[in-house]
């Protein structure tokens, strides 16, 4: 479906309006193959240092990156402010300690985690700054915020047909923020993800701002292995997402 632009919204108020449909998206045993494994996980599991460590998943949604990240060995804090997604990530996942909280005011202690994973989270802040403050605020110096978010040239544009070399345009301005509306639809589900769009400068200026150095930044594109649909190689071209790993002095 074509993507939609909106003059302004409250991404914390959207997330909840549309979590009974994320939260089925997730789990439609569908998505056990779907984008989340087959684009993105392990290519952001490989800025991550190995366990043990303390981490917190901010943003966490219905909890899966959380449930995967303890599989592997991390103790895993989790914090959302939808209140439908905790409770569905608690309904998951009983024994861990998880949070209703805005991202930019988190109840947790001053340097407290190892790690701070804001897997495609930052996209839907209200208050960047002041969730990448936060992230900084609790973690060990030393430690380490890693990021995913759309790519902002994603973001900021879309394809003009769906052939392999149809050509990528970008309507407005990719340096101004702008809030949009991405329609996914498959056999008996339907999920709107409603998102703003900012440029890298942005989201480096927050890490910058909040006192973190950034290490790595990564483009990801569509893996080789990940499609074989006629139009998939279009997104060869340009990124998919956008990672980031960044680091607390100490």
């Amino acid at each position: 479906m074509p993507r939609r632009r909106l003059e302004t919204n409250d991404l914390r108020a959207a997330w909840e309006r549309n979590a009974a449909d994320w939260i089925r998206w997730a789990r439609d045993p569908a998505e056990l193959d779907g984008h989340y494994v087959r684009y993105h996980r392990d290519f952001f599991l490989a800025l991550l240092s190995a366990p043990p460590a303390r981490v917190l998943d901010l943003g966490a949604g219905e909890g899966r990156l959380a449930r995967d990240l303890i599989e592997r060995g991390y103790d895993v804090v989790a914090v959302d402010a939808s209140p439908s997604m905790v409770a569905a990530a608690r309904e998951a996942a009983p024994g861990m300690e998880i949070h209703q909280a805005d991202a930019a005011s988190l109840p947790l202690p001053d340097a407290s985690f190892d790690l701070v994973l804001a897997f495609m989270s930052l996209q839907d802040a209200d208050d960047l700054p002041g969730a990448a403050r936060e992230a900084a605020r609790v973690l060990v110096d030393g430690g380490h915020l890693c990021l995913a978010v759309v790519h902002p040239v994603n973001s900021a544009g879309e394809f003009f047909a769906r052939e392999a070399e149809a050509p990528f345009v970008i309507y407005g301005s990719y340096l101004d923020e702008s809030y949009y509306v991405d329609e996914l639809e498959r056999p008996g589900h339907r999920l709107l993800l409603e998102s703003v769009h900012r440029p890298i400068g942005t989201y480096t200026d927050a890490l910058a701002d909040a006192g973190l150095l950034i290490e790595r930044l990564r483009e990801v594109a569509l893996p080789e292995h990940a499609d074989a649909k006629p139009y998939s190689p279009r997104w060869r071209r340009i990124p998919l997402f956008l990672h980031m790993r960044a680091v607390k002095p100490g």
